[in-house]
Order: C-alpha cells, then structure tokens, then sequence
C-alpha cells in the first residue's frame, strides 16, 4: 500500500472515530469563527429559521408568557444566559426590569448591544463564558432557553447549576429547556459527507465535510461530529446532546440545592406532554 493510501486510511479512520462521551469541547471556537458565527446569527435573526434559534413568533409567544408568570417589571433583575442576539433579554427588558445577558459570541453580543441602544434599552451585555460567570447582583429569574443546558458535560452542567443558585435572589426562579428521552430515541446513527457540505456553512472556500452521529444508549448522550478537511487544515467540530427524563433532570438539581417546582411542555407555558422537549421552573431549597 503506498503512503498516499495510508494516509487517507489512517484519516478516514479517525473521522469516523467514535469519542468518549464530552471529550471535547467546542462550542466556543464554534460560535467564534468569523464565518461560522456570520451564518450563525443569520439564522438567528431570520424569523422563520430554527437552528440558532425558534422562530421568532415562538420567542414572542413565549417571552409574554415568561413576563407574565414571573411578573417582571421595574425592579426584577433577570439574567438571561446564552442570551445570543438578545432575542429574549430585549423583550425581558421592555417589561422594565434589569436585564443582564451573557454570551461567548463576540458577534451576537456586539449585534445585542447596538439593537439595545437603538431601541432605547438598559441591558447589560457580557462577553464571556457563563461557565464562568460571576457577580455580586441576585437574580429574580434566570433564564436559559433554547435547550442550552444539554450540550454541557456533566460536570459543566453541575457547574453552572451551582452558579445558578448562587445567584439566585430570595424566592427567585430559574427557567429552562432540555430535551427528552423521546426526542433521543428518535435520534439515528448516521453517517454523511459532501463537498462544501451543509451549503457552504464551515468555511467561505472550498472544503470537503463530514458528519458522524453516534449515540450512547446508557448515558442518553449523542453527538454530531463534524468533521472539515480544506486544503490547508483539518478541523473537528463536536456537537453533544444530553437527553433527560424529568427523574434525571430532577436529581441533578437536587445535588446542586435546587428544587424543580413546575414542568411545562415549552418555555411557552403549555401544558407538559410527552414530547421531543420540556421545560422547568426551579427554585432553591
């Protein structure tokens, strides 16, 4: 076999390399690449597409009804992490309660800053890891919407529920989504590839793409792997999922000192049904 076959071999191999459950982390230099991050908050902003965010009369629906439950108004503090483009925090803050989002996109945050200030908004924007957040301010809500907490390992996720609740004020509430065990027995391993895979979306020149979805039945993890191969680098991109039941979502609040105290089928207030998604409303104990 000459190298040139070996090497392609070898490389093809590990492409299709099955990881350890949250090995690696990427989320940040996903939503940080120049290109990526310019696809990224396109889709955010486009009313009708989802995978950066729901639909923006989803988000109305369920921003009026998150004003309402939690009563916000002039003198609620609310922290919305993984704010984006500020989606949520710009209709959190029109109720006049102050608003603080943080994001490790420089782009969505620096989009979120100017829409505030053309809209006339006193939102606290922050630039950083909310792994790593920290503050002297308590919270009336905190909020994390759009399932975010799922892509987290485990002990990033203990991590920031720890967070949560040390920044919980008296009697405050935290909200947020995550998807279910129905929605990962509907995931499929697959395996895909193509030139400029995905129109375009990993890089602005050519490249060749490739997509790996593996599942993990004990642990209720899948990940998409995606792997970019352009003529000058190669680069691997890991998307985890962790799905829970509300058993499982529950323990892991109580090991933080939360309590979950209502479940809804969305963070729009339906009534919880099983469904691919469902949303909670926690406490501290």
């Amino acid at each position: 076999m000459s190298y040139q076959a070996t090497h392609l071999f070898d490389a093809l191999t590990e492409i299709n390399d099955r990881p350890r459950p949250f090995e690696t982390y990427t989320a940040e230099n996903l939503w940080n690449d120049e290109h990526i991050s310019k696809k990224m908050l396109g889709f955010h902003l486009d009313p009708d597409s989802a995978p950066a965010s729901r639909p923006h009369a989803f988000i109305h629906q369920s921003a009026e009804w998150i004003n309402e439950r939690f009563s916000l108004s002039e003198g609620k503090h609310v922290a919305d992490f993984g704010c984006g483009p500020g989606l949520y925090a710009s209709r959190f803050a029109k109720t006049g309660a102050a608003v603080t989002g943080i994001d490790f996109s420089k782009r969505s945050i620096d989009y979120a800053t100017s829409e505030a200030k053309k809209q006339g908004l006193s939102i606290e924007y922050l630039l950083g890891d909310y792994l790593n957040f920290q503050s002297e301010r308590k919270f009336d809500l905190i909020s994390m919407v759009y399932c975010d907490l799922c892509p987290l390992s485990p002990d990033q996720r203990q991590h920031l529920l720890s967070i949560f609740r040390d920044h919980l004020a008296v009697g405050g509430s935290i909200l947020l989504d995550v998807f279910s065990l129905e929605a990962f027995s509907g995931r499929q391993e697959t395996a895909d590839l193509g030139f400029r895979f995905m129109d375009g979306f990993w890089s602005p020149g050519d490249y060749w793409g490739f997509m790996n979805t593996f599942k993990y039945e004990k642990a209720k993890v899948a990940v998409d792997k995606y792997t970019i191969v352009e003529p000058h680098q190669s680069r691997s991109v890991f998307n985890w999922m962790q799905f829970f039941s509300i058993e499982s979502l529950t323990r892991e609040f109580e090991q933080c000192g939360l309590r979950i105290v209502e479940k809804y089928a969305d963070v729009a207030g339906t009534p919880y049904a099983d469904g691919e998604v469902f949303a909670v409303v926690a406490e501290r104990i």
